[in-house]
């Protein structure tokens, strides 16, 4: 079978070191991602967690761990949905590289996500990742139009 990846392509009106900023800050990440807060020590091998409200209440939303970090250039990481109640064991997370591109003042940000073909509802994980990855990069890319 092939791999399921979600690609996604952005060309941010932003100068690559705000873009970084906007990807690993937590007062970044709650302005274009319904006030969904990111944590890490941005380590390999450490852990990555989103903090979000839930129903009311304030919970990890996400977990993963850092793969591959180069300061304004590429952040890899693992990631889990903690509501879809899939067992947390390593076969079923994904895997999420985002590359930013400097390209005259901007930024060119290239996500990848999957694959899917290997984790517990793979095609339906698969469409909603896809939905929710083009709903936070387009919030992003609104962000920066609206000059932050």
């Amino acid at each position: 079978m092939s791999e399921l990846k979600v690609n996604k392509i952005i060309v941010l009106n932003a100068e690559i070191n705000t873009v970084w900023d906007a990807l690993t800050k937590p007062q970044w990440t709650k302005r274009y991602m319904l006030g969904i807060e990111v944590i890490s020590d941005w380590k390999v091998g450490s852990p990555i967690l989103w903090k979000g409200r839930l129903k009311g209440d304030e919970k990890i939303i996400m977990k993963g761990s850092i793969e591959k970090i180069e300061a304004g250039k590429l952040l890899q990481f693992t990631t889990l949905d903690l509501n879809a109640n899939y067992n947390d064991v390593p076969s079923n997370y994904v895997k999420a590289t985002y590359e930013l591109t400097p390209s005259l003042g901007k930024t060119i940000l290239s996500v990848t996500k999957g694959d899917y073909t290997h984790v517990t509802n793979g095609a339906e994980r698969y469409n909603v990742d896809d939905g929710a990855l083009s709903l936070t990069l387009n919030a992003l890319k609104l962000l920066f139009e609206k000059n932050v």
